[in-house]
């Protein structure tokens, strides 16, 4: 069974930085797409930046410019570089995968998932 296992969360004063990892248990280069989502305080989970298998890659409006994802086949591995954090960026981030292509990429659209990392943003 696949696993999805984040890494790098913390606490961290506004405007400063964390850099997010996720280790897969599997090939990765293959998948349709991973991503990151994020889910604060009494909000719905939502979509942070996802990256496709081709290299293309999606952004939130309220990260953009602030958050870089990338991915790195050979070490099956998934990384969020943040900067300038915002109080409104504490969440839990989670990182997640969809193997085969997909019409959407909604929260239920996704076929592994990890367990999440907090990031606090004071």
């Amino acid at each position: 069974h696949v696993q999805l296992v984040e890494s790098g969360g913390g606490s961290v004063p506004a405007g400063g930085s964390l850099r997010l990892s996720c280790a897969a248990s599997a090939y990765t280069y293959s998948w349709n797409l991973m991503g990151w989502l994020r889910q604060a305080p009494g909000k719905e989970r939502e979509g942070v930046a996802r990256i496709y298998s081709d290299g293309r890659t999606w952004y939130a409006d309220s990260v953009k410019g602030r958050f870089t994802i990338s991915k790195d086949n050979a070490k099956n591995t998934l990384y969020l570089e943040m900067s300038s954090l915002k109080p409104e960026d504490g969440a839990v981030y989670y990182c997640a995968a969809q193997v085969f292509p997909c019409k959407v990429a909604d929260v239920g659209s996704f076929d592994y998932w990890g367990q999440g990392t907090q990031v606090t943003v004071s």
